[in-house]
């Protein structure tokens, strides 16, 4: 089952939004708060991110399968 090119533009965008957003937010943290709110953070942002790389993997392969 392949999936449309709208699907996978779709999950590309998707991806580069999820990466730019944590990475703003990894950013924009201020100081002053517990190590533990750190922690959370630093976890969410690796774990989004990873996420990101994975739906942009599968939206690049949808793109390639798209114009075989």
């Amino acid at each position: 089952m392949s999936m449309t090119r709208r699907v996978s533009a779709f999950l590309l965008a998707l991806a580069a939004f999820m990466i730019f957003e944590w990475i703003s937010l990894g950013f924009n943290l201020s100081d002053g708060h517990p190590t533990a709110f750190y922690v959370v953070h630093g976890v969410l942002i690796v774990v989004n991110i990873v996420l990101a790389v994975v739906l942009a993997l599968v939206g690049v392969r949808g793109l390639k399968a798209g114009r075989a």
